[in-house]
Formats: structure tokens, C-alpha cells, sequence
């Protein structure tokens, strides 16, 4: 299998928002980051892969299949993690995670509870007790614990604090260590993936901008270093630069 995740020519047309020909793929042991402004289209990317919405046109391939005529098959091998997800917030974390993992045959009991033993959760809180972090952590360990082969991140970072940053950048390293899994996640917070990211896939007003590995994305953007530019540009400089070029562009 050469892909996990193939997106071709995706469309999603909304009032005042089209996504626009997306394309890119994600291979095994590589990580993703996906980047953009926010109202880029990030989010509505992932969503319509997943087919949360369902594209207007395009077509989307998850470990080997066509995700829309398997798509229950596909999910069972996949873990994803959306921001703002909210469960029934009275209900006691132990009773969300015995529902969710019926829907899994390959749940890993063990692991769920390694991860809640490291990430410092408590399954007799209810759900709306956590903090916006603690309540990103509880959706990781549940994604995390059923032997999934593609994971399908929003802004998985957002809300946590920096040592528990650092420890979630590890388990998506460790994850892909195998050469056999991948990570796919947005972020706004670029410096993550300066430090973990094999590829970057940039989302520009609706579509790909550029969608490369990371080096090879980087050395594309030089034209924007100036004279006074010694070190690489980072990924914030990147998206800054193009953004503000772009602002220029359409004030004119």
C-alpha cells in the first residue's frame, strides 16, 4: 500500500466558502501537519474526508479502499480526535468509554489504561469537569487504544500546555515508528511541526497551496527569505509572509 490517505479534487461548496480541488496523500510512518489560517478550510478538509460533510465532488482512498463505499470498514481502523467535541457532559468518563468501545473489536483494554495512567485522567470525573486540555487528552486515549492505522487530528495541541505538548509530539513519533501507521493533523501552532512533521500540506482560501514533504515545502517558499534572513525560514515565517503577500495582493 503506497497510502493510507489519498484526497483527490475535493469540493465542498458553502455561502462564501468553496474547498477547491484538495488534493494529497499520506503515506505510512509519515507525519502530516496541515496548516492555513484560520477559515482556510483546514477543518472542513478533514471533515469532509471523514464525510462529517459530505464533499460535492472528489474522492477519498483510506488504507487501500474508497472511503465512501467503506466507510464503517475504514473507521474501524482509524482514530480521530476533533476539537470542541463535546460528550453528555454528566456522564462519567468510564461510561462514554464502555459505549465507545463496543464499536471497536480490536480495543486494546491495557492500552486505554496505560494512557489514561499518563495522561493523568480520572474515569470516575464526568465529562464536563476536564479542562479544555484534559478533555483533548481523554479523545487522544480513546483514539489511541484500538489498534488504529491512520490518525486524524484537528488541532490536537490546542488547549494543552507545553510539557503535555512535548509528551503528545512523542507518541505521534513513536506511532510511526513502525513505518505502518500515519498522522494527519491540523494546527495553527506551526512550531509543533517544525519539530515533528514529515510532510506539510498547506490550505490556502479553500485549496492546496503547496503540499510537500517538509523540506521540500520549505526550500519552495525561499523566494520570501529577505537579506537579512540568516537561519531556514520556519513554518510561521512561511504562512506570515505568504499570508501578508496575499493581503497585498487583494488590497490592490
Amino acid at each position: 500500500m503506497t497510502e493510507l490517505l489519498k484526497a483527490e479534487h475535493l469540493y465542498k461548496q458553502y455561502p462564501g466558502f468553496t474547498l477547491q480541488d484538495v488534493s494529497f496523500s499520506v503515506k505510512p510512518g509519515r507525519i502530516m501537519g496541515l496548516i492555513g489560517k484560520n477559515g482556510a478550510g483546514k477543518s472542513t478538509t478533514l471533515k469532509s474526508i471523514l464525510n462529517m460533510v459530505r464533499p460535492t465532488s472528489g474522492t477519498v482512498t483510506m488504507l487501500g479502499k474508497d472511503f465512501f463505499r467503506c466507510e464503517k470498514e475504514c473507521k474501524q481502523k482509524i482514530g480521530v480526535v476533533f476539537g470542541g467535541t463535546d460528550f453528555y457532559p454528566l456522564k462519567k468518563l468510564s461510561s462514554i468509554t464502555a459505549v465507545t468501545r463496543q464499536f471497536y473489536p480490536d480495543w486494546d483494554q491495557k492500552k486505554y489504561e496505560s494512557y489514561l495512567t499518563q495522561f493523568d485522567l480520572d474515569e470516575t470525573k464526568q465529562f464536563r469537569s476536564l479542562s479544555s486540555g484534559m478533555k483533548v487528552k481523554y479523545l487522544l486515549a480513546l483514539a489511541l487504544s484500538h489498534d488504529a492505522q491512520l490518525y486524524i487530528l484537528d488541532e490536537p495541541t490546542s488547549g494543552l500546555d507545553p510539557v503535555s505538548r512535548d509528551e503528545l509530539l512523542h507518541i505521534f513519533i513513536r506511532i510511526v515508528r513502525d513505518k505502518k501507521r500515519a498522522v494527519l493533523f491540523s494546527t495553527h501552532i506551526t512550531s509543533d511541526l517544525d519539530r515533528c512533521a514529515d510532510d506539510i500540506t498547506y490550505i490556502q482560501n479553500g485549496h492546496v497551496l503547496k503540499s510537500a514533504d517538509k523540506e521540500t515545502f520549505i526550500r519552495s517558499f525561499e523566494h520570501l527569505k529577505s537579506p537579512d534572513d540568516i537561519k531556514p525560514l520556519t513554518l510561521e515565517d512561511i504562512m506570515l509572509r505568504t499570508e501578508r503577500r496575499l493581503d497585498d495582493e487583494t488590497a490592490l
